[in-house]
């Protein structure tokens, strides 16, 4: 058994439907294959149609399941109630919405314009505003009763973050609204969950975050107790077990899975690890000496 196996029984998800935004590539592809694979339907919803129409087609011809591409701009209530009703018309119902679209990029706060930090901020929090709100009135309208709201942020969401302040600020919303929600709207029989990756590369978003040599220069293993990045089939474990009917008890908890990142970067002498195992045996020698004196 190794942790890139999948986790779940074959039919663990099999008669839901669930929505992944920002399902065409990276992490909520790798989320959505995963799904298919266990007997969910998936709608998978970005800007780029084309690119949604490829991984639909590569990945129904890999699990044999039902992937529906819906183009939508999640900073678009508009465009997120029309998605939703292309979802109902094709499947008939909703079940699942994983809110995963986002946007980031690192630069020091005081380059950004103000229409920089705006991008992020309307992708991230806004967009999972704008679907939370859309398919929440949808549930309680319909007196469905059972949905499930799984949304990604991030560790920094209530840690903060230098470089990436957009991002911090619009996932700590998200967080949030995750925890808010998950007390409100349980009474209509909607869980609402998040998780926080740690390092997780993927092509296209790592690319944008660290180009160039930047990636080596800043290996992100080396932040990690663990001494590795996480592997995809791991955050799709997680995110699948989130949704099934088998995590039924847990509402409004954000779940990390960093290899420790966050704690080693948290803790006042987490640096120390740093010295080597001579110098060790010196500072010991000196503080002994200390004390018998």
């Amino acid at each position: 058994m190794s942790y890139t196996d999948k986790m779940l029984r074959d039919d663990a998800l099999k008669g839901k439907v669930i929505v992944v935004t920002g399902g065409g590539s990276g992490l909520g592809k790798a989320m959505t294959k995963y799904f298919l694979e266990l007997g969910a339907q998936v709608a998978i919803t970005s800007r780029d149609l084309e690119k949604l129409k490829t991984t639909a087609t590569e990945l129904e011809t890999e699990t044999g399941g039902k992937c529906l591409p819906v183009q939508c701009d999640v900073r678009h209530y508009e465009e997120v109630e029309h998605m939703l009703q292309e979802v109902l018309k094709t499947f008939g119902k909703v079940d699942v919405l994983l809110n995963n679209a986002a946007g980031n990029f690192i630069s020091p706060t005081e380059r950004l314009s103000a229409n920089a930090f705006d991008t992020v901020i309307d992708i991230v929090l806004k967009g999972t505003k704008n679907c939370t709100l859309a398919f929440g009135k949808h549930w309680i309208d319909s007196k469905q009763t059972t949905a499930t709201i799984l949304n990604i942020v991030t560790t920094y969401a209530w840690t903060g973050s230098a470089y990436v302040v957009p991002s911090a600020t619009a996932k700590a919303g998200v967080l949030a609204m995750t925890r808010s929600l998950a007390v409100e709207w349980a009474k209509y029989g909607i869980r609402s969950n998040a998780i926080a990756p740690g390092p997780f590369p993927t092509k296209g978003a790592w690319d944008r975050l660290l180009p160039g040599d930047l990636a080596e220069k800043f290996d992100m293993a080396k932040k990690v107790p663990l001494k590795r990045v996480g592997d995809h089939q791991e955050l799709a474990n997680l995110a699948a077990y989130l949704v099934s009917d088998f995590s039924a008890y847990i509402n409004g908890d954000v779940i990390t899975i960093d290899g420790g990142e966050w704690l080693k970067g948290a803790g006042q002498f987490n640096l120390l690890e740093a010295i080597p195992e001579e110098l060790w045996d010196q500072l010991e020698m000196m503080i002994k000496a200390k004390k018998n004196k």
